[in-house]
């Protein structure tokens, strides 16, 4: 039998029991045609070792079953590779271990939800305070409760910067879609962190142009009365809104240019001429000696530098007439 079951350490038998041994395995070589191994009930073979060691002859099953499983009577090895290829298959089906990267992100992108959750039913609630009974926006008393608490006034500066950052589309109304959006873009959640964030947004406009050309924009459609198809600023309109968006950055000839259109009775500013304004008072300068008539100006400018330069020939007329008098007394 070799080595097969030495790890056992069982006694050898006395030579008295070796017919016996020999008998017996006469007898499971022939019955082995008889009994195929895959009919033969399932008997553990350390019970056929057992009974082999003590001499006593064991039942035709327990024989049958302990040779069939080969013809050395050693099964260590065929039993060994089924337990491994059993085992392998237990391990494949076995379902993956999550690695701990994998569950810390799903964690994290779980609370990411809640706090999101959160924070938009603190913005709506927010809005609630404000909003009208009858309809989900909040209108002009809303409008005026709200910079109240804020501890503004509605034709301040700040709150045009803030109708910006909430890209309101129309004056003196917030829809609830443009109060949430808007302050989770400015990452506020209460009055005190509205506040808080204002003057850091006031502060981000005095420094860069192109966030103030943004705001610039913005305010002549905010001026548009949109219900109605408004698309043409009235004048009176866009002289008060010329006041309230240079606040900061006024250009040295804004004074001027709003004494002409007030002179004039401009009707209207159509979103071209307000677009160019700013363009046109950073380039022609305070007394308008940069200004070239040849360019694709609006023509209200044309109009504007015209009137200007009349003012000053009257202005230095005027001067020279009193110099001349004074001189000829003396």
């Amino acid at each position: 039998m070799g080595n097969c079951f030495s790890c056992f350490k069982v006694l050898p038998p006395s030579t008295t029991n070796q017919p016996i041994v020999l008998e017996h395995k006469h007898e499971t070589m022939e019955l082995r045609g008889v009994c195929p191994p895959d009919s033969c009930p399932q008997t553990s073979p350390l019970t056929s070792i057992e009974m082999h060691a003590n001499g006593n002859k064991p039942p035709l099953s327990t024989l049958t079953t302990f040779n069939s499983i080969g013809s050395d009577n050693c099964g260590s090895v065929p039993i060994t590779q089924n337990n491994q290829r059993a085992s392998r298959g237990f391990y494949t089906r076995l379902p993956p271990l999550g690695r701990s990267g994998n569950s810390s992100g799903l964690n994290q992108t779980i609370e990411s939800k809640q706090q999101k959750e959160l924070w938009e039913n603190k913005l709506n609630i927010l809005f609630d305070q404000y909003k009208d009974q009858h309809e989900d926006i909040i209108l002009a008393d809303g409008i005026e409760r709200f910079c109240e608490d804020l501890q503004l006034s509605p034709d301040e500066f700040k709150v045009l910067v803030l109708a910006w950052k909430l890209n309101a589309g129309q004056m003196c109304q917030f829809t609830r879609q443009e109060f949430v959006a808007g302050l989770k873009a400015m990452r506020v959640d209460s009055i005190r962190g509205i506040q808080s964030r204002l003057p850091e947004v006031v502060q981000e406009l005095m420094v860069n142009g192109e966030l103030f050309k943004d705001l610039y924009r913005f305010t002549f459609r905010f001026g548009l009365d949109v219900a109605s198809g408004q698309r043409i600023l009235p004048a009176d309109m866009a002289i008060v809104l010329w006041r309230l968006v240079f606040t900061i950055r006024e250009p040295p000839l804004l004074v001027k240019w709003l004494r002409f259109l007030e002179f004039h009775h401009v009707r209207g500013i159509p979103r071209d001429t307000w677009n160019m304004f700013l363009n046109f008072a950073e380039s022609v300068g305070d007394d308008l000696g940069a200004y070239d008539d040849a360019e694709a100006w609006p023509s209200l400018f044309d109009d504007f530098v015209e009137y200007e330069n009349d003012q000053m020939n009257q202005n230095i007329t005027k001067e020279d007439i009193i110099k001349d008098c004074a001189f000829g007394k003396d």
